[in-house]
């Protein structure tokens, strides 16, 4: 019997450049691949200021979780890859505004370089419904 996994791509969001999808949903866990500052169009927008970034990218991992039926309140775990580990307080400014008063668990970690020459990626993964 085959597992019961469900992948997904979401329109809304960059097309995959690499062999993974954006949402994998299994075992009540909804799975979510790290999202870049990449426009719905696919283009990197690596050049633009932090905090334009930062949006972007906490922008795509609400499209993923919309695509999977989910919100930014069902989150139990958040990762994020930052290339300037001082822009820390400013991301977590940023993503305490996006999230609100929910807090999942998060780890921060500095990273030498992202693809794209991106300055931050994060994954996610929540509760399914």
């Amino acid at each position: 019997m085959a597992p019961d996994i469900t992948l997904r791509n979401i329109e809304n969001v960059p097309a995959p450049v690499g062999h993974y999808s954006h949402t994998t949903t299994a075992g009540g866990l909804v799975f979510i691949s790290g999202q870049l500052p990449v426009a719905v169009d696919g283009s990197p927008r690596c050049d633009a200021p932090f905090e334009e970034q930062a949006r972007l990218v906490l922008q795509n991992i609400e499209s993923c979780l919309g695509c999977a039926g989910v919100t930014k309140q069902h989150l139990v775990s958040v990762r994020v890859y930052i290339t300037d580990i001082n822009l820390w307080p400013l991301f977590n400014k940023i993503y305490a505004e996006w999230i609100g008063e929910h807090r999942p668990s998060r780890a921060v970690a500095g990273v030498s370089q992202l693809h794209y020459g991106a300055a931050l990626e994060v994954e996610a993964v929540a509760l399914s419904e």
